[in-house]
C-alpha cells in the first residue's frame, strides 16, 4: 500500500476486512464440492452448512476486534452494537457466501464479502474470490483496488461493445431484455451480484443491472468497490444505489461508466 493511501480514514477497517474475507475465504475452499448439509431458504435459494462457518468466522473476528460495532448477516440478521440502530453508527454487512447456489453445485463463481457501513453510508468494501486467490477492495476515500493494484472501471466508448451482467424482474423482462442485448455486444450472468460488481470495477464487465431481487450484502461492499473505481452506481431508478432500511431481495442497482448509465437505464425500465 503506498503512503499516500496509508493515510485514509478507513484504511484499518479495509485491511482487517480483507485478511478476514480472505480468511473465511479459506473456509469455503476446503469444502468447495465437499458440502455435506444443504437447506432450502426458498424456491430458489439455498443455504449450506458452509455458508455457517464462513459467518460464523466473519462475525467473531468483528466482535474480537470491534466490539461495540453493530452486524448484519445474511444467514443471522441484525446484532446491534452500541447505536442500537443500523442506519447510525458503524455497521459491518455481510454475505459469507455470496452465489450460494453455484457453491453448492460446484460452480467456482462465488465470494465472501464484507462491507462496513458508517452513518448509513458505505465506508469499506472488500469482496474476496478464493478460486482466484482475488480479493477486491476499497474505501470511501482511496482507490478500488484487487489484490495490491489500482483498478477502473471500463473506458470503452461504444456501448455496442459493452460485455455486462444482467439480470431482469418485473414486467416485459423479455423485451427489456431484447433491446439491452441488440444495444450491447453480449450479456452474461455469474450468479453472484458481489462478483458482477467486482468485475465492473476491473473493467472485466462494462456494466451491470440487477433489476431486483438484491439485499444490503449483496452490494454494499461491491458497489462502493465499482464507485470508486469510476463507475456510475445507482438503484434502477437512478437514485442511491444503499440503504440499510430496504426490505430483504428488494434492492437493484445499475452501474456502468456514466456516459452510458442514463441509456442503460432507459433499455431496463419497466413499461409506464
Amino acid at each position: 500500500m503506498s503512503a499516500a493511501r496509508a493515510t485514509g480514514r478507513f484504511d484499518a477497517d479495509a485491511a482487517f476486512a480483507r485478511e478476514t474475507a480472505e480468511r473465511a475465504g479459506v473456509i469455503l475452499l476446503e469444502r468447495y464440492e465437499r458440502v455435506e448439509e444443504i437447506t432450502f431458504k426458498s424456491a430458489k435459494d439455498v443455504v449450506t452448512e458452509v455458508d455457517h462457518l464462513s459467518e460464523r468466522l466473519v462475525m467473531d473476528a468483528i466482535r474480537a476486534r470491534f466490539p461495540g460495532d453493530s452486524i448484519l448477516a445474511e444467514e443471522s440478521g441484525s446484532h446491534h452494537g452500541g447505536s442500537g440502530a443500523l442506519e447510525h453508527g458503524r455497521t459491518w454487512i455481510i454475505d459469507p457466501v455470496d452465489g450460494t447456489v453455484n457453491y453448492a453445485n460446484g460452480l467456482p463463481f462465488f465470494c465472501v464479502s464484507i462491507g462496513l457501513v458508517v452513518d448509513g453510508r458505505p465506508a469499506v468494501g472488500a469482496v474476496c474470490d478464493p478460486m482466484r486467490a482475488e480479493t477486491f477492495w476499497a474505501t470511501a476515500d482511496g482507490p478500488a483496488m484487487l489484490n495490491d493494484r489500482e483498478i477502473h472501471a471500463s473506458q470503452k466508448e461504444h456501448l455496442k461493445d459493452y460485455v455486462m451482467q444482467v439480470s431482469l424482474g418485473g414486467r416485459s423482462v423479455a423485451t427489456r431484455a431484447r433491446a439491452i442485448r441488440k444495444a450491447i455486444r453480449v450479456s452474461r450472468n455469474l450468479g453472484s451480484s458481489a462478483l458482477g460488481l467486482s468485475y465492473v470495477a476491473a473493467g472485466r464487465f462494462d456494466g451491470f443491472i440487477q433489476w431486483q431481487g438484491m439485499s444490503a450484502w449483496d452490494v454494499a461492499a461491491a458497489g462502493l468497490i465499482a464507485e470508486r473505481a469510476g463507475a456510475l452506481v445507482t438503484d434502477t431508478a437512478g437514485g442511491a444505489w444503499f440503504s440499510v432500511l430496504h426490505a430483504t431481495r428488494t434492492m437493484g442497482a445499475i452501474a456502468a461508466p456514466a456516459p452510458h448509465h442514463a441509456e442503460l437505464m432507459r433499455l431496463a425500465a419497466e413499461p409506464k
